[in-house]
């Protein structure tokens, strides 16, 4: 049989089980629908600094100066006065530490700040006056950015009241109290225009792993179900190559995969404002080469199980550790040294990071060599193991 038929029987069988998808109005919302809900979930549960508004702050201020000399209540109106051009606070009055657990643990509050009993005096005797953050440990992403902004806030405002003092106290001329204070200017500048942001890490990540889902849970159907429900052998006895087959079937997954990774881009960059720095074309190109790392390992669970239902659980067996060591979510780096020995041995890993090169920095092919190489590597290793064992599989 020439390499024409087998290429036609292809398309042939790709077409049959985009037909049979298309005609389940559910397959066809649910298209959508995933890839959609995936991203707004991911979008919007994940805080960032740019979500935090009117959150629940409790502030305690014990500070024992004089009515003259009342440094905490100076320090309250200068915290309030910023909050109120930025609006990330709503603070509540709190008597003590314990006032701020209770409201912290009945969920009124998300944190607090203590203002120490000897702010005053400590400030005036020229030592640092002593300011708390109280946090919330259930919730340590927010907690984590609560800290941040009240630190940020904080620093600057001591920064303000320092070049006062020294201006009033030593005399120093105004222009050189800043020089005097921060000796160094440390500019940061990334490589790419514009500010980062957790959703443009996380984007090329979601739609690695989506086309990924898309076609291993898509092999199972498409070959276990037909074995189960024995359309498949009617296949086998047909004048059809068994490696026709096998790319009509595989050919099918992946343009539903494509399908699910183009609607994840588009969504990026109308609702979350993700720009693609690099080429739109290596963008596609990797997602092929991610979708052909993973093809040999459907076939080969697919050759293994019997039906449908063990292979769908196999495939779950092997996507959900993928999804979670791979650096979709989190950067490999923050994991374990033998979590990272593991997440260098996944096909996704590197289409993930290959993306994020793309998307992110603007990264050409010379700056992902070795992570095409990797792919092609585990696409072709795969599939030479995974081809005969689909072939005698449907032998039997």
């Amino acid at each position: 049989m020439g390499v024409k038929q087998i290429f036609n029987h292809s398309l042939w069988i790709a077409w049959k089980d985009l037909l049979e998808f298309s005609r389940s109005k559910l397959r066809l919302v649910m298209l959508v629908l995933m890839p959609l809900f995936m991203m707004v979930m991911v979008g919007f549960i994940f805080p960032s600094q740019d979500t935090v508004s009117d959150v629940p702050i409790a502030l305690v201020n014990l500070d024992e100066g004089s009515q003259d000399l009342e440094m905490g209540d100076a320090f309250v109106a200068q915290l309030e006065a910023i909050n109120n051009q930025k609006g990330f606070f709503k603070f509540q009055n709190a008597t003590d530490f314990e006032d701020i657990k209770s409201r912290i643990q009945s969920g009124d509050v998300s944190g607090g700040i203590i203002i120490s009993r000897d702010f005053s005096s400590s400030f005036f005797a020229g030592m640092q006056g002593n300011i708390t953050l109280v946090t919330d440990q259930t919730n340590p992403q927010l907690s984590l950015i609560l800290e941040g902004i009240l630190t940020e806030v904080i620093e600057s405002m001591g920064s303000v009241v320092a070049k006062i003092t020294m201006n009033e106290t030593y005399e120093i001329p105004a222009n050189r109290t800043e020089a005097i204070l921060s000796p160094y200017h440390v500019e940061v500048e990334g490589i790419i225009p514009g500010e980062p942001n957790y959703f443009q890490f996380v984007a090329p990540g979601i739609m690695a792993m989506v086309v990924m889902m898309s076609l291993m849970t898509g092999l199972p159907h498409a070959i276990s179900y037909e074995k189960d429900i024995g359309t498949l052998d009617g296949m086998l006895v047909a004048p059809i190559n068994r490696l026709a087959i096998i790319i009509g079937k595989v050919l099918a997954q992946t343009t539903r995969g494509m399908i699910q990774g183009f609607i994840i881009l588009v969504l990026a960059i109308l609702i979350f404002g993700v720009t693609i720095y690099g080429s739109i074309l290596l963008v596609i190109l990797l997602l092929f080469l991610g979708v052909f790392s993973f093809v040999g390992l459907g076939i080969l669970i697919t050759s293994f199980t019997e039906n449908e239902e063990t292979a769908s659980m196999l495939m779950m067996t092997f996507m959900f550790p993928m999804m979670f060591l791979s650096g979709v979510f989190f950067p490999i780096q923050q994991m374990p040294w033998f979590m990272q020995r593991i997440a260098y041995l996944l096909p996704l890993t590197y289409a993930t990071t290959a993306l994020r090169k793309v998307i992110i920095l603007g990264a050409g092919v010379s700056a992902i060599t070795i992570e095409i190489l990797v792919m092609v590597g585990f696409g072709v290793v795969l599939l030479a193991v995974a081809v005969p064992m689909f072939k005698r599989a449907m032998s039997k």
